[in-house]
């Protein structure tokens, strides 16, 4: 087997080094070398280790080059882990590289490094060892003062830092025990000695409100406040709209039209209008212009560039763009004139766009509607119906147009994972005072259902014109895990197609595959279950210059059009989509956006996944202090985890706790990987995915931001 490979790789290095080659990408390669669709996977594989031995090399556009293997070696960015071990994320590889303990060599974490491959044993995941530190990627730390006299010591966060890091008095800024801080690092450590900082920022005592969010935040380095200078430019351009302003756009201020958000909402990016004729439904969906107000390379632009996008935490948001802007001029208020990008839509009976237009107007907001008033109206409140008397009829158009697409939708085979999404609600001081699971409604679906719409309408459009674009692209699920599923859900009765007679590969399951799975596990025991193994199978969706497509969605086009006050890449298509309809779009302009766009695509996607964490981290934590009032206290919950060292439970409110394998009283568990159960070596008890279990809340971990569960029956055992 290993002669095989091997003569399969010298096959390929040999077309490398052939000057008749044209860089490829892996399904050209497959293409061009006539691989099996049975024996992609193992080549995907191969290729993989090829840029692991340095013998071929990926460019920033997913093409294979001739490597060098006298260059720098492979490198990559180490991921900490608080038990020792980590990760190394290496650039177009599929799965990070495995350090263990031994080949740390003092890489912290975050930290670029070149790497040593490893011999790996019984074909788990490749390992390495650090054999240089290239760079540093942490300048500051997080962290709680604990003063010792003549210096002092901060303790992390970030658990992923696994050290303590030294503080002399001088840099101390006058903390005393307790506070919390902002470190910038001075050294990093070695065997003798702690890493140093020096304190920047006291955020103030552990204990005082709204410092907990505040160190989350400030741990992430995400920007909170805007310069005087930015403020000031904002201010001056947040005028209200004139005569001049409104020249050669499409005038709409009298086309009936609402937004529709959550009661908390001040940032309207988006309104929609609706009305229906000679079989056709028309449905505009119309935009903030807000790049008509922040210009390409401003102090504004490149302070959004740098943030990506706004961040929503459970006690604050920290806005992309400032104020005057976000809830001001670029806001979709009712009543006020506004500059608008719209995507206007002819639509048939059968969800079809069989017309559009894309064009700059000004428009004015009849009402701003809620969520929850939209969706009482659709479910028969008369009093809430009698308040919006004249547009009550354009809802009902709006539900029924809603269902259409959500059913055409879901009959290509577009994916519907329906966990619900947390809601936590504070006090003045940040206390917690209830957690409820959100649910979606009839409100919340005609909008999500016509913003996707528009994006894809727009994104095909661009598309087909051939120009640079930003497209959001979510790639197919890693066959491996995919397979994994398939055999896994057979033991309950179920069947994923993973081929087709055209000999489709794993790797290109069709995405309708995976929403008929879901449909038929729907009430089902196991449903939670099976939802939660498939949700892990897919890949993470991200912003590319390539439209390759959105598994998730079932879609060839796809683009990120309708929120440009809160999403970067919203504001950078925007830019082109009116440059375009101007005729500006020159040849300059184009080899502008061409050099531009692949960096603001990767950092959009990096930004994007920072503040995911941040606002996972701050709900974690939120979550923690909301159990801590309710230790002792039973609940019912669901297995949502298992692993080697315990069982995650998921409460009906969202909160998840673990239950640790040692607190299994009355047998020695352990976890059966094939069939994702905890196992009673002498009991033959076992615990699984998705089954109903009574809890009672044991303990909570600030450092950890986790909590602890003991299952209920078996309390007395383990107090």
């Amino acid at each position: 087997m290993k002669e095989i490979r091997d003569k399969r790789k010298k096959v390929i290095c040999q077309l490398m080094e052939d000057e008749l080659y044209v860089p490829m990408k892996e399904k050209e390669l497959a293409a061009f070398m006539q691989v099996k669709p049975e024996d992609r996977p193992e080549f995907s594989q191969i290729l993989n280790e090829l840029v692991l031995e340095g013998r071929l090399q990926l460019t920033k556009r997913g093409k294979y080059i001739r490597g060098n293997r006298k260059a720098e070696g492979i490198t990559g960015t180490f991921i900490s882990n608080p038990r020792g071990f980590g990760f190394v994320e290496v650039e177009g590889l599929d799965q990070d590289l495995y350090i263990p303990e031994s080949g740390v060599n003092h890489a912290f974490h975050m930290d670029k490094v070149q790497v040593a491959l490893l011999e790996t044993q019984n074909g788990k995941r490749q390992e390495a060892k650090i054999t240089a530190v290239l760079s540093h990627g942490l300048t500051q730390v997080v962290g709680t003062y604990d003063n010792a006299g003549n210096f002092g010591f901060v303790i992390p966060d970030n658990d992923k830092i696994l050290t303590d890091i030294f503080i002399a008095k001088e840099d101390s800024k006058g903390a005393v025990t307790g506070h919390k801080v902002v470190v910038k690092l001075l050294s990093y450590g070695d065997d003798a000695h702690k890493p140093e900082g020096k304190i920047t920022e006291i955020l103030g005592h552990v204990n005082d409100p709204g410092v907990d969010i505040l160190s989350i935040v400030k741990g992430f380095e995400i920007p909170m406040e805007f310069s005087e200078k930015m403020l000031n430019q904002a201010g001056r351009i947040a005028k209200p709209v004139s005569e001049g302003d409104m020249a050669g756009r499409k005038d709409l201020r009298d086309m009936q039209m609402v937004t529709i958000d959550g009661e908390d909402a001040k940032d309207l990016d988006d309104a929609v209008s609706l009305s229906a004729g000679e079989g056709k439904y028309f449905l505009g969906v119309h935009i903030a212009d807000v790049s008509n107000y922040v210009q390409e390379n401003s102090a504004l632009d490149r302070e959004a560039r740098e943030r990506g996008t706004s961040v929503y935490l459970v006690d604050r948001v920290i806005p992309m763009l400032p104020h005057a802007l976000s809830n001001g001029i670029c806001s979709l208020n009712q009543g006020e004139e506004r500059l608008a990008l719209s995507c206007l839509m002819t639509i048939d009976k059968k969800g079809e766009v069989v017309d559009y237009e894309i064009a700059e107007s000004v428009i004015n907001v009849n009402q701003r509607m809620s969520y929850t008033d939209v969706n009482s109206i659709l479910e028969g409140d008369e009093e809430t119906a009698a308040k919006f008397r004249e547009l009550t009829p354009m809802f009902f158009l709006m539900k029924e147009l809603s269902d259409i697409l959500r059913k055409k939708r879901k009959a290509r085979g577009s994916i519907d994972f329906d966990f619900p999404e947390s809601k936590i609600i504070l006090d003045k001081d940040g206390t917690p005072l209830s957690v409820e699971a959100y649910e979606r409604n009839a409100a919340t679906n005609i909008i999500e259902d016509f913003m996707l719409l528009a994006n894809e309408t727009v994104a095909e459009h661009f598309y087909w014109m051939e120009i640079p674009f930003l497209y959001r692209t979510h790639d197919n699920p890693d066959p491996e895990k995919i397979a994994k599923l398939g055999t896994f859900i057979n033991n309950f009765g179920y069947y994923l197609k993973l081929k087709n007679g055209g000999g489709r590969t794993i790797s290109e399951i069709h995405p309708k595959e995976i929403q008929k799975l879901l449909d038929k596990i729907e009430g089902s025991e196991e449903e939670a279950m099976i939802s939660r193994l498939t949700l892990r199978s897919m890949k993470r969706a991200q912003y590319t210059v390539d439209c390759t497509g959105h598994f998730g969605l079932a879609c060839q086009y796809y683009c990120h059009f309708t929120s440009p006050i809160r999403r970067y890449p919203d504001l950078q298509i925007h830019r082109i989509i009116r440059e375009q309809l101007r005729g500006k779009l020159t040849d300059e302009r184009i080899t502008h956006y061409q050099e531009i766009l692949p960096e603001v695509a990767k950092h959009s996607s990096e930004t994007e996944r920072r503040a995911d964490e941040v606002e996972r981290e701050t709900e974690k934590l939120k979550k923690v202090q909301y159990m801590e009032q309710r230790i002792g206290q039973t609940f019912e919950g669901v297995i949502s985890g298992i692993t080697a060292w315990g069982i995650y439970v998921e409460l009906p409110d969202t909160v998840e706790g673990m239950i640790h394998v040692s607190k299994l009283a009355g047998d020695y568990f352990y976890y059966e990987e094939e069939t994702y159960e905890m196992v009673g070596r002498d009991s033959g008890i076992r615990y699984k995915l998705g089954q109903k279990v009574a809890i009672t809340v044991d303990s909570v971990d600030y450092f950890q931001k986790s909590i602890d569960f003991i299952l209920a029956d078996t309390q007395d055992s383990n107090a």
